[in-house]
């Protein structure tokens, strides 16, 4: 009898103790980490809401494609404009894998060649778009140009 009172003892005990358990409250958890680097607003703007995302057709004549992978961080830019028979840039679409930088980037390329001549295209450097964007020296290798002047060759 007393085996089973233990036995019986030992149960209600496992039991208090998990509901203790279950019913308590647990304290939050403290993440480590790195200190959070914050992206300008326009970084922000052209991330959330990407200008001229897409493809054009790539086999039409007045169709110049680019296709640059950053090695640094393993961003992958392709970037695409469109001529007409005057030399001036009608249309530019962009499709981007990688960070918000790159996407940023991308779609702020697209909107400054659009109504430009492709000379005055090749005139944008990358200094140009970080400076814009307010991109930081680390994030240099993320805008565009080496992208553009590649689908601007290729015109």
């Amino acid at each position: 009898m007393a085996a089973s009172a233990a036995k019986a003892g030992a149960a209600g005990l496992r039991r208090a103790a998990s509901a203790i358990c279950l019913g308590a409250r647990r304290p939050p958890c403290r993440e480590l980490s790195a200190p959070a680097r914050l992206y300008h607003k326009k970084v922000v703007d052209h991330y959330e809401n990407p200008r001229n995302v897409g493809s054009l057709d790539k086999t039409s004549k007045n169709v110049g494609t680019g296709l640059v992978g950053a090695p640094a961080c393993g961003d992958v830019m392709k970037l695409q404009i469109q001529v007409d028979e005057k030399g001036k840039i009608v249309d530019a679409r962009f499709k981007t894998f990688g960070c918000g930088s790159a996407i940023a980037s991308s779609s702020l390329a697209t909107e400054w060649v659009k109504g430009k001549t492709v000379e005055e295209a090749l005139t944008i450097k990358n200094t140009d778009i970080a400076k814009e964007l307010c991109l930081p020296p680390v994030k240099l290798h993320c805008s565009t140009p080496p992208t553009l002047n590649t689908c601007l060759s290729d015109e």
